[in-house]
């Protein structure tokens, strides 16, 4: 992996790429992904990356300022982060963003609009309802030649605020890391939660878990950050293989109150369907939803709050044919469709920029992966 962290190390004399990571800022286990399509970009392209770092005081710098920027027009004060400096010249400059408070950490790089060709922000999280209110974070993403959210029903309230062209890109996944095979590991875990899930389904899944009927796995733990976001990443991808079931729900779904009911799609579905694990929960009930993952039993539905999920378990594992077909299925199509590399190729397009030959050898990789699994009619016995 060419990861090229110029804060310490030589830059690339051939970079054309320059990232801005919040790595050492924003070290919530939701930013994991983002940091993996970080460190993608440098195998599929030639980039230097810039890591952001917190000085002294930087938690209570970084709340006076995000206060400030969300109540007044107020932008451009560095919320604690020591100062970079970009010194040469790229033909893109890419910032992926978890929260809009990280955007204030652009105060403390200097010359990135000068020195690159093209700027496109990836942020995140950005709620239709709070979007009409920004103030001076609507100031700083309108630096950026190109805006892109993960949030569909946001882009054009964002695109009216800013006065630049944004856009929709789901969310992606490292599909081939995810990916189960060609040597599967056996499926010893029953149901893996991550993240938020319903307490009544919750309660009957320890219970069944208690009189020692499943193996299930779920988050314990009340503050969600981490410092290494490497392992935690591929602490997910080791326990995804291994599961038979794993649960999702629509983004944010027990916290209505911030996201004003906008169903959106979060990292749990790609996640989900790389490993090739059986996804069971809710969805979005949008378009996008239909877009990504308009296949059989990408989602088998199970309403939160489900207090029976004992019964629905037990139905489906009557069933291992529907299973494995699924499995096999949600591995091809992720392979297929949500790899970073298409992320990638598509930011590439609208930065006016050719791909490179790391990254259609990866296009072609995933290609013939998908086509081998495919292929084999033995991945249709359930494991």
């Amino acid at each position: 992996m060419q990861v090229q962290l110029k804060n310490n190390l030589d830059m690339h004399n051939n970079a054309r790429i320059c990232v801005y990571s919040q790595r050492l800022l924003q070290q919530m286990l939701s930013a994991c992904g983002d940091y993996e399509f970080e460190d993608l970009i440098c195998q599929f392209d030639v980039a230097d990356i810039l890591i952001a770092e917190p000085s002294q005081g930087f938690k209570t710098k970084r709340q006076i300022s995000s206060q400030l920027a969300r109540r007044t027009s107020i932008s451009n004060i560095n919320p604690g982060v020591k100062k970079l400096k970009v010194d040469r010249d790229y033909d893109l400059f890419f910032a992926k963003f978890l929260l809009k408070r990280d955007l204030l950490s652009l105060n403390a790089l200097k010359n990135w609009k000068e020195r690159c060709k093209v700027a496109i922000c990836w942020l995140a999280e950005a709620w239709e309802d709070d979007v009409k209110k920004w103030k001076g974070y609507a100031k700083i993403l309108s630096q950026f030649d190109y805006v892109i959210l993960n949030c569909s029903a946001s882009v054009q309230p964002l695109q009216d605020l800013i006065n630049r062209p944004c856009m929709y890109i789901p969310p992606g996944v490292d599909a081939i890391k995810f990916c189960p095979y060609p040597d599967p590991p056996e499926r010893s875990v029953d149901i893996y939660s991550i993240g938020r899930k319903s307490k009544v389904t919750h309660k009957a899944l320890l219970n069944m878990a208690e009189q020692k009927k499943i193996f299930y796995i779920y988050d314990t733990l009340l503050g969600m950050y981490t410092a290494w976001p490497q392992e935690h990443r591929s602490l997910v991808v080791n326990i995804a293989k291994r599961s038979r079931y794993f649960l999702v729900n629509p983004a944010k779904i027990d916290r209505r109150f911030e996201t004003g009911g906008q169903d959106e799609l979060g990292f749990r579905y790609f996640e989900g369907v790389a490993s090739g694990a059986v996804m069971i929960g809710e969805h979005p009930k949008t378009k996008v939803f239909e877009e990504q993952f308009g296949w059989t039993d990408s989602v088998i539905r199970v309403p939160f709050d489900t207090p029976n999920i004992a019964e629905i378990l037990a139905d489906l594992d009557s069933q291992p044919q529907r299973l494995a077909k699924a499995r096999k299925r949600n591995i091809v199509q992720a392979l297929l469709r949500h790899d970073w590399t298409y992320r990638w190729r598509e930011i590439l397009k609208v930065a006016g920029l050719q791909p490179n030959t790391a990254l259609t050898n990866r296009l072609d990789h995933l290609k013939k992966l998908a086509e081998g699994i495919e292929k084999n009619s033995e991945l249709l016995i359930d494991v």
